[in-house]
Formats: C-alpha cells, structure tokens, sequence
C-alpha cells in the first residue's frame, strides 16, 4: 500500500471533529505553500512579463475600475 492510500484509509477513519480539524490545518498548509511558491516565482523574474503587460496596459488605458 502507498503512503497516499495510507493516508486517504486513516483520513476516512477520521472521526468530524478530527476531519474538521485535518481540512483546516490542510487549506493553512496549502496556503502558506503556495504563498511560498509565489514568493520564489518573484524573486526568480517569473512574473516580469506578466507585470511589464499589465503596466502597458494601464498605461494605455485598458484597464477599468474593479
């Protein structure tokens, strides 16, 4: 047996209290990984492009109130 399919047969033994528990600490967890990986697409220029798009499009006048 996988350690995933470990996991998911341990997650199902959960009882609501526990389950609720792992789904909040998961989206925390997920969340402050993906904060991590926008961080380090930043610093590495990932996003240069995107931001120097936006940039001329604001300055073109493309871009409209939220």
């Amino acid at each position: 047996m996988s350690t995933v399919q470990e996991i998911e047969s341990a997650i199902k033994r959960l009882d609501d209290k526990d389950l609720g528990h792992l789904s909040g600490w998961l989206e925390d967890y997920l969340a402050e990984k993906w904060d991590q990986r926008f961080a380090a697409d930043v610093v590495s220029g990932k996003l240069d492009k995107l931001g120097e798009a936006a940039d001329r499009a604001f300055e073109q006048g493309r871009c409209r109130r939220l």
